[in-house]
């Protein structure tokens, strides 16, 4: 009688599941950062609209950057639908302060992410979590720095367009530590 070897099931760890849904969170927020950089677009904001439409290919990639993570380790990714996001503002400053709340909520879940991967002395996700914390103090930082520009500005959008054009703000997707996106990055 030959015997066959069973497939061990493997149980999802909480990190694993937290990971699943981090996917969702980074795909919502490049959907949210595409609704930011329309309005911007549609009123006639080029330099705010492009900066929006690069944050939104970001967070892309770093919800395919978990995919690719997940696929790396034999865990099946699960692609979801992504929460509602908001359409409909009435002025500049609201979509900034959107985006760094935005940010801060992200930080937030990769922290949670961070922790949790230690706490079940997951070595590996720990690791991986690593660069996803540095990119948020980076994001944090440059919203920080565009609302503050943008309340300095007192209206004049033209002087934040003018800056924005001078400025590099953000990392540009250029970073060789980061993770590698499945797919590839955009």
């Amino acid at each position: 009688m030959a015997v066959t070897a069973k497939k061990i099931q493997h149980k999802e760890s909480q990190f694993e599941k937290l990971l699943q849904e981090q996917v969702r969170n980074e795909l919502t927020a490049s959907q949210q950062y595409i609704a930011v950089a329309v309005w911007f677009d549609d009123n006639d904001l080029p330099q705010l609209a492009a900066h929006f439409y690069r944050q939104s290919l970001e967070e892309r990639n770093h919800g395919m950057m978990i995919v690719q993570y997940l696929m790396d380790n034999d865990i099946t990714p699960q692609i979801p639908a992504i929460e509602q996001v908001r359409n409909e503002f009435s002025e500049t400053r609201e979509l900034i302060a959107l985006a760094l709340e935005q940010e801060r909520e992200v930080t937030r879940e990769i922290e949670t992410l961070a922790k949790t991967a230690r706490d079940e002395g997951n070595y590996l996700g720990e690791q991986f979590m690593q660069w996803f914390l540095k990119e948020q103090v980076e994001e944090v930082s440059s919203m920080s720095t565009l609302l503050n520009v943008v309340d300095r500005a007192k209206g004049d959008l033209f002087s934040v367009e003018t800056w924005l054009a001078r400025e590099s703000v953000g990392d540009g997707g250029q970073d060789p530590t980061a993770p590698k996106a499945a797919g590839g990055a955009l």
